[in-house]
């Protein structure tokens, strides 16, 4: 009788410990990694050849936004093609529970804007089955799954559920009873298994408010109080447990690093702020904030920088665009329907404002963009031209160049705005500080011009591969490992006897980021962009193959992993 439900035989193992790789078998039974080493012929009931690949811990992704997705896919695509097998969903404040029947609508199209998440998807993809986060955990539960999820509880939906919409958005700090029933509901939703909790906090007087609700005004964890956060923190200090998640920028660096270290010593839990990101024209932004991190954990203080580690381009039409936001005269331009942007784009009368604020925050600047997908006749012949050398050739500024073109095609005009992370040395900067976590997936959200959830093949590429920034073990450490300890994965991230079987098994040389595509696979007739990978032989979640040659097999082994007491009260 064989010992093992799978086996994975002759593999070099690359266990995410750091440890130098080495040579073994891997014994897997009921989900778990039952042995290491050389094991008999027959000793599993089914067995794979490995020889030649990498057999490691699947990568663990703590930046999502599949709340809306996981329900219509099961692989969470990107994620699940790119070796990821855990990923923490509900990032940035922003979900869909606690919510009212009434304010359904109204959760859907904050989405459609601050991430960019089609309207008719999630109308057509959701089953809006709950009110309460523990409902929408036990649905997530009943949900397909190829990938395991980890769920942030998201700060706004507690605020709108609390203090109602209009003072939630007006900024009114909470009454006391208001705190309270805001960390009443808070650890109710930890009870049900709630990882911590998560917050945007972009002011709309700070540099980087690039994600602001579907009208244009600011989030509602944008405008919330200090103090709301730091009773958070309490929450979890008191129940020492969880982590946090928070992307901030208000006009203060050093009140949001001031704060942040509050946040982390009022818990003594981990903090992962967002985001680190080179740009190249800037270094000493990124430099700053490693050497904050440094400073950190020199005091022993547990903040962490999500780093944004993939060449940051964006394919883009004017029919979706949103991340130019900071700047308020396109902020104001690019809400609203098509009709209404097309119509606002066109107007000659808005087109000072667009000159005097010109966006540079997220993408090189409007000069540098490149027109890659012309959608008529008479503007195919800017194809693969900057919209500064077309301006130029017409004697226009290049904002008339660019908007021109757009409104002639109906905003279907594809432009390209290469990222700002292009130089591989400001990049290995980042890769080499030990208090920087790989990637900023977004998976979910952006759909229709960001592919980062490609970032794990992308990093044993390019930064292993490529650049030989790091050691492939150390790669593994900083993808698997470090991530699923910071945020309290129980043996995940790592391969050794007990774990759960999350493994991953590839061809080192033939690992690829396979090209972009546009593809029309969402609900409600929506297309999105996608990047496959190449060279994953195998994906297992759970003990179960869920990728064999880069393909999905259609097993949902994925599991939401209920954190702390909500874990127990699931085993139960």
């Amino acid at each position: 009788m064989a010992d093992f439900d799978l086996v994975i035989r002759n593999g070099m193992v690359v266990d995410g410990t750091r440890v130098p790789r080495y040579r073994a078998d891997i014994g897997i039974r009921h989900g778990l990694v039952a042995d290491i080493g050389r094991l008999p012929r027959g000793a599993g009931r089914r067995e794979i050849d490995a020889g030649g690949c990498i057999v490691a811990p699947g990568f663990v992704d703590l930046h999502t936004h599949y709340d809306a997705q996981l329900f219509w896919d099961p692989y969470c695509t990107l994620s699940g093609w790119h070796g990821i097998t855990s990923a923490a969903i509900g990032n940035c404040g922003f979900g869909f529970a606690p919510v009212r029947p009434e304010e359904r609508e109204r959760s859907m199209l904050t989405m459609t804007r601050v991430e960019a998440i089609p309207y008719a998807s999630m109308k057509a993809g959701m089953p809006w089955d709950w009110i309460t986060f523990p409902e929408f955990l036990d649905s997530v539960e009943r949900a397909p799954k190829a990938i395991n999820l980890l769920p942030y509880v998201p700060v706004g939906p507690l605020l709108v559920w609390v203090m109602g919409m209009e003072a939630a958005k007006a900024g009114r700090k909470p009454t006391e009873a208001e705190h309270a029933e805001i960390c009443r509901l808070f650890e109710e939703a930890l009870d049900a298994g709630g990882c911590g909790w998560s917050a945007q906090r972009l002011m709309p007087t700070g540099p980087a408010a690039v994600q602001l609700d579907y009208d244009g005004t600011p989030m509602v964890t944008d405008v919330m109080h200090d103090e709301t956060c730091e009773r958070l923190a309490a929450v979890l200090g008191r129940r020492n447990e969880g982590f946090m998640q928070m992307t901030i920028s208000s006009s203060s660096i050093e009140h949001d690093r001031a704060h942040m270290e509050k946040l982390s010593e009022l818990s003594g839990r981990p903090l992962l702020w967002n985001v680190v990101q080179v740009y190249d024209h800037r270094p000493e932004i990124h430099r700053a904030g490693l050497k904050w991190l440094n400073d950190c954990h020199a005091r022993g203080v547990r903040v962490y920088g999500q780093g944004l580690t993939t060449d940051a381009g964006y394919g883009f039409t004017f029919e979706d665009w949103n991340l130019w936001d900071e700047r308020p005269a396109w902020r104001e331009a690019t809400v609203g329907t098509v009709e209404e942007k097309l119509a606002k784009l066109a107007d000659p009368a808005r087109r000072a404002a667009l000159k005097s604020q010109m966006p540079m925050l997220v993408t090189v600047g409007i000069p540098q963009l490149v027109v890659t997908g012309p959608a008529s006749p008479e503007t195919e012949q800017y194809r693969d031209m900057m919209v500064g050398a077309i301006a130029e050739r017409l004697g226009k500024h290049p904002v008339d160049a660019m908007l021109d073109i757009a409104v002639h095609d109906k905003l279907k005009t594809e432009f390209f705005a290469a990222g700002t992370n292009t130089w591989p040395g400001y990049m290995k900067e980042i890769v080499d500080n030990p208090y920087v976590l790989f990637g900023v997936s977004d998976g979910g959200a952006h759909t229709k011009f960001l592919t980062a959830g490609r970032y794990p093949t992308e990093t044993i590429v390019k930064a292993v591969r490529e650049h030989s920034m790091m050691s492939l073990e150390e790669a593994h450490w900083r993808l698997s490992a470090l991530p699923a300890m910071v945020a309290g994965f129980e043996n995940r991230g790592i391969l050794r006897r007990g774990a759960p079987a999350d493994l991953i098994v590839y061809d080192y040389e033939k690992l690829e980021v396979l090209p972009a595509q546009i593809v029309h696979d969402l609900p409600g007739g929506e297309w999105r962009r996608i990047q496959r990978a190449q060279g994953y032989r195998y994906v297992l979640v759970n003990g179960e193959v869920t990728i064999e040659n880069d393909r999905e097999t259609n097993t949902y082994s994925g599991r939401l992993l209920r954190f702390g007491r909500g874990k127990l009260a699931a085993a139960a």
